[in-house]
């Protein structure tokens, strides 16, 4: 990924915490059949020193018959993003040198994966998706909820795919390479801004 060195983030911390509040992933293999991409929720996890990225496909989904037991892939998680205009800037008022943009936080995960077809795996995957998502309902579904011979036979519907992490690269571009007041302008525009992505946007730009 191209990422200009006041666009790198390498704070771990900040790393997984994009991961964990989007979790929803773009998985991009390469295949006997060629590059294959699929989007499906994950979950990270550190193991015996180890992170781990866990998640599962449907079985109908030909992914884990073509891509190789261990290949590398990519793991591509989105965080905020929006556009920039340049009424944002303070600066337009002086000279009118600003043009358009667009800022964003994003996470690339390098590792090797795994097809997992045991049943206590994946059903230890579907409970942990599960119970994290459903947090916020005032009455949280859980696994258990439905009958186990239904579950039993939903589980062998799916793949488990396990992702030994082997490098993560963060890139978050906010406005880093604008003036002071610049930034100031871009936090207060997109504050005003009616949609939950751009204030989002105005709180990381806030914080770098």
């Amino acid at each position: 990924m191209y990422t200009p060195r006041k666009f790198k983030q390498e704070n771990i911390k900040q790393q997984v915490e994009l991961i964990e509040n989007y979790p929803f992933a773009t998985l991009v293999v390469n295949t006997s059949d060629g590059v294959e991409v699929n989007h499906l929720p994950m979950l990270l996890e550190e193991h015996k020193g180890r992170l781990l990225l866990k998640g599962h496909i449907a079985k109908a989904n030909p992914l884990w018959k073509r891509a190789e037991e261990g290949i590398e892939v990519k793991v591509i998680f989105n965080g905020p993003h929006c556009y920039i205009s340049p009424n944002h800037y303070p600066s337009k008022s002086v000279d009118h040198r600003v043009v358009p943009t667009w800022n964003y936080a994003v996470v690339h995960v390098t590792g090797y994966v795994s097809f997992r077809h045991d049943s206590s795996f994946l059903y230890e995957v579907v409970e942990k998706l599960t119970d994290q998502h459903e947090q916020k309902s005032a009455k949280p579904w859980s696994i258990s909820d439905a009958p186990e011979p239904f579950i039993e036979k939903m589980l062998t519907a799916i793949v488990g795919i396990e992702i030994a992490v082997s490098n993560i690269e963060g890139k978050w571009k906010l406005s880093q390479n604008q003036s002071a007041e610049n930034q100031d302008g871009v936090v207060r525009g997109l504050a005003k801004l009616e949609d939950a992505m751009s204030k989002a946007v105005s709180d990381m730009v806030k914080k770098v």
